[in-house]
């Protein structure tokens, strides 16, 4: 990396020549019945528009921001270039109103993936600057149907009004819960789907604080992919954890009578249903997804680095305003200190390009965390608390005192942000970076 920061053009020159372009700028929207809810959006309404990209083609996005303060896009779980991850100050300078950036990369990965701000997050990502990035195998699978379904739970009223996003007292918990929970902004929605199809349910939570417990009516669902990434071997779906930052592919055949349903649920809540219409297809079968060129770790060679997770008992600091810093959280005995233009701290490590390691992370507290790396993909190989088929994840999620090694290779250089993605976490000192050079 040699320090320059990708530039920013402004937002009224021609968008000619782009796959995207996405206007960052509040807007009302309907979540509730017959009440509005004042939010921030991607091109004036929720949910957001999906973003489809192909597997090893470009593609161009233009960001517009019209809001009244700074903004970036992150591509979250997507192993492209640094200057495209868009993180203020570390890997971009930040959109100031008025401004455009142009995103541009090509994915090397095909699967389930998201994007959203990595600025002001929990208002920003709260108030709804939240959307699917799907990138079509070069070789699309034959499916039937393909459905995008984002998960999130909003911090509104009965009349669409915001509740608090974040309090001190939930933010040292697991977060502060909303009120309303959706898929693609509506409650327990119902898709049609045809009967007998071989039928793709993609689940992206986009939520700040929610963990969800997802289940199926159907006993023969199967996860097909798990934060962007196929499996080699499909696994009967039975209850699947979704913490924030994480996806998860279900393949399911819907029945081949007209006026059935599946329905998918969080716990015994239902999230979604699907329901058959008239169709001329029988007898298929799930396609099976290829799997993405996940570089295989060394791990004979591999040196191993500890993260330990853990509550921060420190007396809460004053700042000279008076105002109280909240910093509940830390990495390796470290809270997050913030970084600025000319002010960038120390990362939490520093790998060697190409070298493979070996993440064992602890989380020493009794609350669940979902740890995501940016510009990379873990190999998630053991945990003290469960057994694991090893696989691909962005987004590692630990348990209460759960302790899991996961491996990389670090191939892409590069400062990049690594933290839990329960946003009140990451604010509140729960996030740092990684330097491969």
């Amino acid at each position: 990396m040699n320090g320059t920061l990708p530039r920013i053009v402004l937002a009224a020159q021609p968008s000619a020549g782009f796959d995207y372009e996405l206007i960052v700028a509040p807007a009302n929207v309907n979540i509730v019945p017959g009440g509005s809810t004042p939010a921030l959006s991607f091109n004036g309404g929720y949910p957001s528009p999906v973003i489809r990209a192909k597997q090893h083609q470009p593609v161009r996005i233009r960001v517009v921001n019209q809001l009244n303060e700074p903004t970036t896009i992150h591509w979250h779980g997507m192993r492209i270039p640094i200057g495209m991850d868009g993180v203020p100050f570390l890997s971009q300078t930040p959109i100031m109103p008025g401004e455009a950036f142009d995103y541009e990369f090509t994915p090397p990965d095909a699967g389930t993936f998201w994007y959203h701000p990595h600025m002001n997050s929990v208002e920003q990502l709260g108030k709804g600057l939240v959307g699917a990035l799907i990138v079509e195998e070069a070789e699309k699978p034959d499916f039937d149907e393909d459905l995008v379904l984002c998960m999130k739970n909003w911090h509104i009223n009965d009349d669409g009004s915001f509740t608090a996003l974040t309090t001190p007292q939930n933010a040292f918990r697991m977060g502060t819960p909303g009120r309303v929970m959706t898929i693609n902004g509506q409650t327990s929605p119902t898709y049609e789907v045809p009967a007998g199809g071989a039928i793709r349910v993609r689940f992206l939570n986009v939520d700040n604080t929610v963990v969800y417990m997802v289940n199926s009516t159907d006993p023969d669902a199967q996860i097909i992919a798990i934060d962007g990434n196929p499996i080699a071997q499909a696994v009967t779906l039975k209850q699947h954890p979704m913490a924030p930052g994480m996806r998860l592919d279900l393949g399911v055949i819907a029945p081949s009578k007209v006026g059935e349903t599946i329905t998918f649920k969080h716990k015994n809540n239902p999230l979604v249903t699907l329901t058959t219409v008239a169709s001329h297809l029988e007898n298929r079968s799930l396609p099976k997804l290829p799997l993405n060129p996940i570089p295989a770790p060394d791990l004979d060679n591999a040196e191993t680095v500890k993260f330990a997770f853990e509550w921060n008992a420190n007396i809460t600091p004053i700042k000279k305003d008076g105002k109280v810093s909240y910093n509940f959280w830390a990495m390796n005995r470290r809270s997050w200190e913030g970084m600025s233009k000319g002010h960038i701290p120390a990362p939490l490590a520093t790998l060697e390009r190409g070298k493979t390691y070996i993440f064992e992370l602890s989380n020493l507290t009794q609350y669940h965390h979902p740890i995501h790396i940016h510009g990379h993909t873990f190999t998630v190989l053991h945990s003290n608390k469960k057994d694991i088929i090893p696989f691909h994840s962005d987004t590692v999620l630990l348990g209460k005192n759960e302790i899991v090694t996961a491996a990389l290779v670090a191939d892409n250089p590069g400062r990049w942000m690594y933290h839990c993605h329960i946003i009140e976490h990451l604010k509140t000192g729960f996030m740092s970076y990684i330097e491969v050079t």
